[in-house]
């Protein structure tokens, strides 16, 4: 890799939380959402030009001082509109030993069916081990579930939906 940082836009890092997948986890909340998801908790990060700028090799540093981190989570705002850095990201942070787990409001079908024009998006889920799918439906939402905020959401075992070009769920269900 050159010596250039990868830019981020970001809403915001929390350096360790239980709530955002399996272990403790560094999540990482880029800014710009598309989606809009009505009774959205993120409403703040859907302004493509609101949070601050950051890099990647500046949260990677980060993530490397905290012995007790599990994995990485990816949110939002929409991690796929930064799909080139946060696959960097992703990869740096499997190098170090650690997982990492995407929340999107796309489905992985969709996702999937985009591939041919948006390359980065087979990218970023090919570093991806957990994916939380699907837009946040207000009127499915449950506090009852594990790790997504609506009923539609589906929590994929990434590597088997890709190598099955389909949607698997993942044993955390």
């Amino acid at each position: 890799m050159d010596h250039q940082k990868t830019p981020l836009r970001l809403a915001g890092v929390v350096r360790e939380s239980i709530v955002d997948g399996p272990g403790i986890r560094m999540t990482v909340f880029v800014q710009g959402c598309p989606h809009h998801c009505k009774g959205c908790h993120n409403e703040h990060t859907w302004d493509f030009d609101g949070g601050y700028m950051s890099s990647v090799e500046r949260i990677l540093e980060e993530a490397a001082k905290d012995k007790l981190l599990y994995g990485i989570t990816l949110s939002g705002g929409e991690p796929f509109t930064q799909a080139e850095s946060l696959t960097v990201l992703a990869k740096g942070a499997h190098e170090m030993g650690l997982n990492v787990f995407c929340f999107t409001g796309y489905t992985f079908e969709k996702l999937y069916s985009m591939f041919d024009t948006h390359p980065e998006y087979k990218a970023l889920l090919e570093q991806c081990d957990w994916l939380v799918d699907g837009p946040f439906i207000e009127e499915e939402m449950s506090l009852m579930l594990h790790f997504r905020g609506s009923r539609n959401q589906r929590i994929l075992n990434v590597k088997e939906s890709l190598a099955q070009g389909k949607a698997v769920l993942s044993d955390i269900n």
